[in-house]
């Protein structure tokens, strides 16, 4: 797959043919989980400082479909030395002789990058406070791969919390090296996307505007990327005024056109309110084949950086 990632931290270091190989390589573990076991014998740490279901299932499910050892806390707060005082730093240096590899979520902007300074062996960043979570990018990038055929004259909209949302951030930074990338930013008017994201689109030469209006977007974007108001990353004052302002229902799900697709970086609450029987057979619906594709865009990740 061309050079070797030594650690990934953000989605600026994926080039165009490295994100293409990556694909190529989630399709072939897709067509055969159990095809290439290139990290038998190796040893995954699972470094995570913040709660998780689909980014740590899939990376252990990813890195056991390769022959890997997996080690971890799903609570490193309460169940390391973090509890003790220990500093990051310390912990990485020594989780680092016990592996081959550490997937790192953390609370902190920029956990990931000092991680990445002081380690020996690779650091993947699975998510760091309001920074950045490349590898959903890069599961989401595959994603509209996937349902549209391509990535580039891809026109999106992005709904919800966009100050806070790193997944955001790290699609934008990821879709912005594709040409003909048109993007709407809808937010409650206290998250609104940063100020570095819009230099770097434009930097980069994709449209983008900001509309307050979700029925008027629905019917004229390829991708509805909704994501949740984020608690946990503002204040009671903030949450107050965003939440439940946007939202999916199946009202306003029907101005979605049919060659459209409706995703979720997940967990979804009130900003999306669809049936189950909707969500299982509407085609418009992503979200859990986004999720699904973690899992494969993973395995080709630890192959390219570990195998």
């Amino acid at each position: 797959m061309g050079e070797r990632l030594k650690h990934f931290v953000e989605s600026q270091q994926l080039d165009e043919k490295l994100i293409y190989n990556l694909f190529r390589g989630a399709d072939s573990f897709r067509q055969n989980p159990r095809s290439n076991l290139n990290l038998d014998g190796k040893t995954v740490a699972m470094l995570f400082y913040e709660p998780s279901t689909r980014t740590r299932f899939s990376f252990e499910s990813a890195a056991m479909g390769l022959g890997a050892k997996i080690i971890g806390t799903e609570d490193a707060k309460k169940f390391s030395s973090t509890a003790k005082g220990e500093s990051l730093e310390d912990t990485i240096m020594v989780v680092g002789g016990y592996c081959d590899g550490i997937v790192l979520r953390h609370d902190q902007n920029g956990a990931a990058a000092r991680a990445a300074e002081i380690s020996d062996v690779p650091i993947i960043n699975a998510g760091d406070g309001k920074g950045q979570h490349p590898t959903q990018a890069l599961l989401d990038a595959y994603t509209i791969y996937r349902e549209l055929g391509s990535l580039n004259n891809i026109k999106l909209a992005f709904v919800g919390d966009l100050a806070s949302g790193r997944t955001v951030r790290s699609l934008c930074y990821l879709m912005g090296k594709f040409s003909g990338i048109d993007i709407t930013f809808v937010s409650p008017e206290n998250l609104r996307i940063g100020q570095d994201i819009q230099d770097y689109l434009r930097r980069n030469g994709a449209q983008f505007r900001e509309d307050a209006n979700l029925e008027r977007v629905l019917p004229q974007v390829d991708i509805v990327y909704m994501t949740r108001i984020q608690r946990e990353r503002i204040s009671a004052e903030e949450y107050d005024r965003a939440h439940g302002k946007y939202a999916i229902d199946e009202n306003n799900f029907r101005l979605i056109r049919r060659d459209g697709r409706l995703m979720h970086p997940l967990p979804h609450l009130e900003e999306i309110d669809l049936p189950v029987e909707l969500v299982k057979n509407d085609k418009r619906v992503a979200y859990i084949r986004q999720a699904h594709n973690g899992l494969f865009i993973r395995m080709a990740l630890l192959a390219h950086m570990l195998g």
